[in-house]
This record gives structure tokens, sequence and C-alpha cells, in this order.
């Protein structure tokens, strides 16, 4: 677990001091200015920066100056339900989830942030609430990789609803699933108001298209439905594209209408370009 928790920390920490951190300060302001100090008046200051209370006791001008309010909180929505333990491209899905949260995380530590993560299902499993340093960012990892789940399915919706509960301030929120729910479209739209909410959505190859197996016997994860599929039928096959594609497109939708940027990320491709474009957007 040692090893493990450790070669995840080089990769991710690596990728977050070299790319990420510069581009997550970019892409996240504070929660505004703060007044940081009078000073004297300097040619080419803006005269609506004077004080003029200040300017009024000493005799000659005195400016404001003020400093973003920067500390913010990052809290990750990590799925843990049973889908995520699918892959057939370098990692599961849940193995890929575990490093785009380290990343994150990592990330707001090195701008100063404060980091947490909720662990769902179809309920909050765990709740392990935003702290700053690198010792908390570890015991992240190590749960994201060891935890193990009471539950099977997936409930988006509900772990929306825990965040606004548990984290009272506005915080950047990062929802990482595949997204195989439905009817989180509300909570996403309520939560988006309060918080900025960033989705990231984690899928397989294989969650796009059906490979030739011929006949297959094949159990949801999450339900324990089972059913024998021919995975040679073309018909079966094209099926099988066309809801993948609708459900992505729904998924796009849901997210513009929410408010949400959303990056898209597969198990067998680098991660780095989608959370580089999606903070370049920003």
């Amino acid at each position: 677990m040692l090893k493990r928790v450790r070669t995840i920390e080089i990769r991710t920490r690596g990728l977050s001091n070299q790319i990420f951190s510069g581009e997550y300060h970019s892409a996240f302001k504070g929660r505004g200015m703060a007044f940081r100090e009078n000073r004297e008046y300097a040619h080419g200051d803006e005269i609506r920066t004077i004080d003029w209370n200040v300017t009024a006791r000493m005799g000659h001008p005195f400016v404001k100056v003020f400093e973003e309010e920067r500390e913010l909180t990052a809290v990750v929505l990590a799925d843990v339900s049973a889908s995520e333990q699918f892959g057939t491209s370098r990692m599961l899905k849940r193995q890929l989830i575990t490093e785009l949260a380290a990343v994150v995380s990592f990330s707001a530590i090195q701008n100063n942030d404060k980091a947490g993560v909720i662990l769902f299902s179809d309920r909050v499993e765990k709740f392990i609430p935003p702290k700053k340093g690198k010792t908390h960012i570890l015991r992240i990892i190590r749960e994201l990789l060891e935890f193990k789940p009471e539950h099977k399915g997936t409930n988006i919706a509900a772990a929306l609803e825990y965040l606004s509960q548990a984290i009272k301030k506005r915080c950047i929120v990062f929802v990482i699933s595949d997204f195989l729910d439905a009817d989180f479209e509300k909570a996403l739209k309520i939560a988006a108001r309060k918080h900025d909410v960033i989705a990231i959505r984690v899928s397989d190859k294989f969650d796009q298209e059906m490979p030739d197996l011929g006949l297959v016997r094949m159990t949801d994860k999450e339900s324990g439905f089972s059913k024998w599929i021919n995975t040679s039928s073309s018909r079966v096959k094209k099926e099988f594209v066309k809801n993948a594609r609708a459900h992505a497109l729904q998924l796009q939708e849901t997210f513009k209408k929410a408010g949400v940027d959303a990056a898209f990320v597969e198990t067998g491709q680098d991660y780095v370009k989608p959370l580089m474009n999606l903070f370049k957007r920003r």
C-alpha cells in the first residue's frame, strides 16, 4: 500500500508542480479583493483608490492597496461505486479517479488552498474534511486506494446534497465519476449556484463500443443483473454505440444547463491534455 501511495504521489505531485498548479491558480479565483494597507499616493495611481479619510488626516494623498483574497477550498466528489471497477486500457476507472483526485488535491495545496474529499456510491460512504498539507493529501490518496464501499450503486444527487450541507462556504467542487446515473440534473444546478462545480467524466473505450467476443454473459456490477449478449451481432453493436452516444450527448447538455464546466477522460489516454484544456477554457 505504501508503495502504491508513493507511486501515485510521485506521478501526480510532479504533474501538479510542473503543469497544473499555475493553471489551477489562474482558473480558480479567490473570493474577492481584501484591503491590505494604505500608502502614499504615487504618480499613475487611480484617483478612485484614494482613501479620503486618511488623506484628510495626514494632509497629503494616501491610497488603499488591495490584494486578492486567495485562499480557497477544493472538494473532490469521488465515485467509488461498482461501475468504477472496470477498465480495459492501462488502469481501472477507479484508479484513474484516484490519480485525478490526487492531481487536483496537490494543485490545491500548492496554491495554499484546502482540499477535502467525499467518497460516494448510492450514498455518501466517507467524508474527509478539507485541510492543508502534504500529509493530508497522502491520507486522501490512501483512502481512495484502499477504501471498500459498503454499497455498489451510484447516486450523484445524494452526494451533491450532502456537499451542500457539509460545506457552507463557497468552494471548488470536482465531481469525478463515470456519470452512469440519472436524475441528478436538479441537484447539480442547485450545487452550481452555491459552489464552483467542475465535472470530470471518466470512461473506458468499451463504454463506447462493444468488442466482438461472440456470445458472452454480461453482468451489471451495480445491480447484479446478468444477461447473455451476442457481441458479434451488428444490430447489437449499433444499438450499443447509439445508446452510448446518446448518453454522452445528454451528459453534455446536463452540464451546459447547470452551468458546469466539464472534461472527459478515458482510461487508456493521457489525462493531462483534457485537464489543461479545462483550466485554459476558464
